[in-house]
């Protein structure tokens, strides 16, 4: 029988109270309060509802995973917060400051390494660094090479994307990402390209990688067993329109190894957050049975 894991909510981060005894003040890294995304199908129906009432929280330092059904707004929530797309209602904040747009605070990291061909490896991690105008010519190549060093690619600096494994280019990808040193770094399932055991080995350099940085994270996952490796906590999605409808803190030692798979305390939190998907599902499927009921009757 596996242990039972631990659920709770993550706890905020306050700053002290006022001389007069008033409360602390709360200064969370990444908010969304009460937030809603719609967006034009583009069919000229009403927009669709993708996110509605989401109350989210990322404190510094933290890795957060997300997982949820398809087509629940995770990515899309993603994307709003990379300022990619607009907020419907609510508020999305980073450091106190509300995301309007895209900024070098935060870096993406996607599906797709979407390298740039005719760039060698070295040259496309500084092109992220050009583009925000944080460093050029040198320094930046200087910058490039110690990323790549950390994600083990420093023999492969001047080989071109072409030259490289799925994995290899996912590392460049990351490097790139990280170069512009975020404030949050965005993941949108960044491994699911790859095979099983890339995708096992990606994730514990990810870990590894995290040990020496202590970047602040949002991973996008459709991987149970990958959010329960990697998060600190992990936020399970409601169908469609997306909302947190269960929040599991990950008591896990760090830093984790291939065999922390096999303890019986991992296994429950995959097992509790499999069974929390499995029940929204189903009764998502229930209240689309009785609305269809009920059309039929009401003919």
């Amino acid at each position: 029988m596996s242990s039972q894991p631990s659920r709770a909510k993550g706890s905020a981060t306050t700053s002290p109270g006022g001389n007069d005894g008033s409360a602390p003040s709360v200064a969370h890294h990444l908010s969304a309060s009460n937030l809603s995304i719609a967006y034009d199908t583009g069919h000229g129906s009403e927009a669709l509802l993708a996110v509605d009432e989401l109350d989210f929280r990322i404190e510094r330092g933290e890795f957060v995973c997300i997982v949820g059904p398809s087509g629940c707004g995770k990515t899309t929530f993603l994307d709003a917060v990379a300022g990619f797309i607009p907020v419907s209602a609510g508020e999305l904040t980073l450091g106190g400051a509300e995301i309007v747009k895209p900024g070098p605070d935060r870096a993406m990291v996607f599906q797709q390494p979407n390298l740039l061909p005719w760039r060698r490896v070295l040259h496309n991690v500084t092109y992220g660094l050009e583009m925000a105008g944080i460093m050029r010519g040198a320094r930046a190549e200087e910058r490039a090479k110690e990323l790549l060093t950390l994600v083990g690619l420093s023999d492969f600096i001047d080989s071109y994307p072409r030259q490289l494994s799925g994995g290899m280019r996912q590392r460049v990808n990351l490097a790139r990402a990280l170069a512009v040193e975020p404030d949050l770094l965005l993941l949108d399932e960044p491994f699911a390209s790859v095979d099983a055991q890339t995708r096992e080995t990606l994730q514990n350099e990810l870990l590894r990688i995290r040990e020496r940085t202590n970047f602040s994270a949002l991973f996008v996952t459709h991987d149970i067993s990958e959010s329960v490796f990697l998060g600190d906590r992990v936020c399970i999605f409601s169908p469609r329109p997306g909302r947190v409808s269960k929040e599991i803190v990950i008591d896990l030692p760090k830093p984790r190894t291939a065999e922390i798979r096999r303890d019986p305390k991992f296994i429950g939190y995959v097992e509790e957050i499999a069974m929390e998907l499995m029940t929204a599902s189903s009764s998502v499927g229930r209240s689309n049975t009785t609305d269809a009921s009920n059309e039929n009757e009401g003919r």
